[in-house]
């Protein structure tokens, strides 16, 4: 018979269906077990309404047979199998697709038919160099066998077959110097692929497994009787069948969903938090999500890969599918399967699938409150959570120019210096006076030095608290929160502003304090100006301070980079010139400042410059930044010791 030529199609079609839309070869048996389930399905549903089918559920199956030396891989079905214009139809044009007729027809039914997409089929042609399709539909006396090598053509004839079905015989291609497609009959390979991919396929796949066990020891055997072993075939299914996540989660125990987790994702430990998903609508889908008791060890590198396991009606599509994640949880992992998604879908289509955006949606706000409810009611876990993971939630408020600030800024915590502990930011306003006007933090790399800065001290003294942020995202995002709510003393809402306990005006001083430095100031311009001219442009400004008590300098920031900005941008590739504009302030009360009031009176310009060195030094140090020259510094301290 005369091969037929592919109807609308061409070599280039053929080539981009098998190499551009799947990426991966051992797809291939996915797709054919999920055509069979699918076949399955339609004579389930006929059985419904027609008793003549004599079939219940129980008698569907999937039939997997190895012949290696024959290179020969057969999936094989008891479905509603094909007449001949069927397979003329179905196999003879690509991107036709009989699942999503059946589906239109019966649109008013609960149906789930999982490929509907009708280029499934050819992904055959990625392991195989010839196929051959035998197939008997129900209700007919006839059987009809179609065949192809791929873009030469096929042909249909008539065959024999018993029963009503259809078996999908590969002939799988030899090997080559690039690609072993010796793995596509390799029985431990081809569980593998199932258990990956169709684990949870409603019907059983079975096959005939090779086995080994011991042979009974024969009575009359001696004492240096050695066991001898006996190689047997048993018919085995090789897939689960039933999702844990379609189960009520009421039907399913703590231990069975830790057990699933551990198995499922190579971790030891059990998760921190399980969140099952239901929802119908707009977006139909089950979800399955875990937030990990600790994370990978790769999770902060770059070779770390974000995503959730994608399924279309219990199919695998995507093993790591990173568009159903923002990056600020890419911490959880977890599985989502959804009738809506399209089987055969390219990661590319799945970018611009607006199902696929509408689930992310719902999955990120379900995400956040079930970390919500975890903060509020568990709150050791929630803490331990945070000590892993809050350095992510934190980029994800700072990043994309604060856009999901408003999402993620009730997750966040800090430590409280005046409480002790790790609070909310909603916990420290709560606490806070009705006459306090800013939220102040410390920022730096150690809480126990940031709990001894002079500006700390300051504003614990006056009952106010100081959140010591010691990560180096702290700061920016909480420049780009800028404030949060709070309660003024009539009880309505106000919005509080972060202030830097380094940041020039912190809002404490009186105005008689405030005028009264700004009098000292003026009144020692000539003494400010010399040490500003021998610290050689790095600072801005010399002044009289009002937050010190008891140490004799401070540095404080002028304008929107503060100083621990400067250190953190200053680390990053291209930042080495970043600075901020550094305020060098002086305790009047200290006898330093009567030491340097007494040199410039004396016209001792060598000592001003000695003890402005050594002063401002003693302020680096203080902020936890590196002292610019340690020989020059040490020079000016035993210049003063001889």
């Amino acid at each position: 018979m005369a091969l037929k030529q592919f109807k609308a199609e061409s070599k280039k079609l053929m080539d981009m269906m098998i190499h551009s839309i799947y990426t991966n070869r051992e797809i291939f048996l996915r797709e054919l077990i999920s055509n069979a389930s699918d076949a399955l399905d339609k004579l389930y549903f006929r059985s419904l309404t027609d008793s003549n089918v004599g079939m219940t559920k129980d008698d569907f199956g999937i039939h997997l047979t190895l012949d290696k030396e024959g290179r020969l891989l057969t999936i094989t079905d008891n479905g509603i199998g094909m007449t001949k214009e069927e397979l003329e139809k179905n196999l003879g044009t690509i991107a036709h697709s009989g699942s999503l007729d059946f589906k239109t027809e019966n649109k008013d039914e609960n149906i789930d038919i999982i490929g509907q997409f009708g280029v499934g089929f050819y992904a055959s042609f990625m392991v195989a160099d010839h196929v051959t399709v035998v197939s008997r539909a129900y209700g007919s006396d006839e059987a009809w066998q179609w065949e192809s090598s791929g873009v030469d053509g096929y042909k249909i004839e008539p065959a024999d077959k018993d029963e009503v079905g259809t078996d999908i015989i590969l002939h799988i291609k030899e090997n080559t110097e690039d690609e072993r497609f010796d793995n596509f009959l390799s029985e431990s390979d081809i569980v593998a692929i199932v258990k990956k991919y169709s684990d949870y396929v409603r019907y059983p796949i079975t096959m005939y497994r090779e086995k080994s066990r011991m042979k009974e020891k024969p009575e009359d055997a001696g004492e240096d009787y050695k066991p001898e072993y006996e190689t047997y075939t048993e018919l085995e299914t090789l897939n689960s069948m039933v999702p844990i996540w379609k189960k009520q989660k009421s039907e399913v125990t703590d231990e069975e969903y830790n057990d699933f987790y551990k198995s499922k994702f190579h971790d030891f430990s059990d998760p921190a938090r399980v969140i099952v998903s239901r929802t119908e609508g707009t977006a139909n889908y089950n979800a399955l999500l875990f937030v990990p008791d600790r994370p990978a060890y790769d999770y902060y590198s770059k070779d770390f890969e974000k995503g959730l396991a994608l399924y279309a009606s219990g199919v695998l599509i995507m093993e790591k599918c990173a568009d159903l994640l923002p990056d600020y949880f890419s911490f959880v992992k977890g599985i989502v399967d959804s009738q809506d998604l399209s089987l055969n879908i390219s990661r590319e289509m799945l970018q611009q699938d607006n199902q696929l955006k509408l689930i992310r949606n719902a999955l990120e706000k379900k995400i956040k409150n079930e970390l919500r409810a975890m903060q509020m009611n568990e709150r050791e876990k929630y803490e331990n959570f945070w000590k892993n993971f809050g350095r992510q939630i934190k980029f994800g408020c700072y990043a994309d120019y604060g856009m999901h600030s408003a999402l993620l800024k009730d997750l966040l915590m800090f430590y409280s210096a005046k409480q002790q502990k790790m609070i909310t930011l909603d916990e420290y306003t709560e606490s806070m006076p009705t006459e306090q006007k800013y939220i102040y933090f410390a920022a730096g790399d150690v809480s126990e030095r940031l709990a001894k800065l002079p500006s700390t001290e300051l504003v614990l003294d006056k009952g106010y608290d100081v959140l010591l942020c010691t990560e180096d995202v702290d700061e920016f995002c909480l420049q780009i929160l800028h404030s949060a709510d709070a309660k003024d003393a009539e009880g309505k809402d106000r919005s509080v502003a972060f202030k830097n306990v380094n940041s020039g005006d912190l809002g404490l001083e009186t105005e008689e304090e405030k005028k009264a430095a700004e009098n000292a100031t003026a009144e020692n311009k000539e003494l400010f100006d010399a040490m500003t001219a021998a610290l050689d442009g790095k600072i801005k400004q010399v002044k009289i301070s009002t937050r010190l008590k008891e140490h004799p300098v401070c540095l404080s920031s002028d304008g929107p980079l503060s100083i621990e900005m400067e250190k953190v941008l200053r680390s990053q590739p291209g930042g080495e010139d970043v600075t901020s504009e550094k305020i060098l302030e002086l305790n009047a009360q200290h006898p330093v400042f009567a030491v340097m009031q007494a040199a410039q009176a004396a016209g001792n310009t060598e000592k001003i410059k000695q003890y402005a060195t050594i002063l401002y030094a003693q302020a680096q140090l203080i902020e936890g930044l590196p002292v610019d020259d340690p020989a020059a510094y040490t020079q000016a301290v035993c210049a003063l010791m001889q």
